[in-house]
């Protein structure tokens, strides 16, 4: 997968693209990601990428033209017109299942960071395929927004991790949050690791992540939970650690602790 991103601040994005697991995947050549600095694209000697908005209003207005010589460029070098995604407050909101999309129908993509008051309309009428949004927040750029959505899907591409269930059993992969993690020591500041995590009966293992996967989504986000298939249980085992779930978390809401 090869992700460009259109920015002012390319070495913030190689800073934080080229560490930790994203940055061995790029060394590997798995997946790419490549800074475009759109002042380079520019025809004024002061690189001037942005001006006053027309009818007037505070702040200044990213330009058509610099924004479409740096996008036609990338085009050019990849042969054909790339999907491009203008990353705006005003996009529909980002999550796993859209991550999911993207992945599947594409291998190249184009992220936009917007500045300023935004970018001139007519760029994204020309140019933007889509704009997508990190939620109902606004931030000072669209970098941090184009690392996020870039690091979502390039940690799902083959070998980028060490296998897929280290991204499908994580949260809101199938609609419900991830069940809680433990580490050595077995007891911390008077707490203990539960004993079934300890038993090394890995079926019994499964169930208790999965209830308590169960339980931390009804607790914490009752309304992914509203939307989870329970249909999509197709085992008479599957159904019963479901239905045990359901019942420890209702006796949980019942007792003192849960006041």
């Amino acid at each position: 997968m090869r992700i460009d991103i259109m920015t002012l601040f390319p070495d913030a994005i190689d800073a934080m693209m080229g560490q930790s697991i994203i940055g061995r995947a790029q060394a590997r050549g798995l997946v790419t990601i490549t800074a475009h600095q759109i002042r380079e694209y520019t025809t004024n000697k002061q690189m001037q990428v942005d001006d006053y908005p027309y009818g007037g209003g505070r702040g200044a207005v990213m330009q058509a033209d610099p924004l479409y010589r740096c996008w036609d460029h990338i085009c050019q070098e990849a042969g054909e017109r790339v999907h491009t995604i203008y990353l705006s407050p005003c996009g529909r909101v980002f999550d796993q299942q859209v991550a999911k999309e993207l992945k599947a129908a594409y291998e190249r993509l184009i992220l936009v960071c917007g500045h300023y008051e935004g970018v001139d309309q007519r760029f994204i009428d020309e140019c933007v395929d889509e704009e997508i949004s990190m939620g109902d927040f606004v931030l000072t750029g669209g970098e941090i927004p184009a690392m996020a959505l870039a690091d979502c899907l390039c940690r799902m591409v083959p070998g980028v991790l060490p296998e897929e269930s280290c991204y499908t059993d994580e949260s809101h992969w199938d609609g419900l949050l991830e069940y809680p993690q433990y580490s050595r020591p077995e007891e911390w500041h008077g707490r203990k690791v539960p004993e079934v995590l300890l038993s090394g009966h890995h079926g019994k293992v499964d169930d208790w992540r999965k209830k308590e996967s169960y339980k931390r989504t009804m607790t914490r986000r009752p309304d992914l939970f509203a939307r989870f298939d329970e249909a999509s249980l197709t085992t008479k085992h599957d159904r019963k650690v479901l239905a045990e779930a359901k019942a420890e978390w209702a006796a949980e809401q019942e007792s003192p602790a849960a006041e």
